[in-house]
């Protein structure tokens, strides 16, 4: 990856994303398929300035959608869960903005 702007898509906001959010410590977001552990790292804590203790990674397969007799797929994307160092400020995802 060239930018640290491109390894991070977007947050995941969901129910179980804010769960883990506060119950965990740990961050979810969409992030670059090519993106390695490190670079998501790198990226979170230069982004955000805080210190992040693990990252976990999921590829996750694109669902089969209809419209009509017409059916295909999704794309497949990447799914990351950067869990903070204890004692670091949790990051607000309005922060995005």
């Amino acid at each position: 990856m060239k930018s640290i702007y491109g390894v991070i898509r977007r947050p995941v906001i969901t129910e179980k994303g804010e769960q883990i959010k506060e119950l965990q410590r740990t961050l979810v977001f969409e992030v670059a398929s090519a993106a390695t552990k490190p670079e998501i790292k790198r990226a979170v804590e230069t982004i955000f300035n805080v210190k992040v203790q693990k990252v976990r990674t999921v590829s996750m397969r694109g669902k089969f959608r209809r419209r009509g007799v017409r059916g295909g797929y999704q794309p497949d994307w990447k799914k990351a869960y950067v869990r903070l160092k204890p004692g670091e400020k949790m990051v607000d995802y309005q922060e995005l903005a």
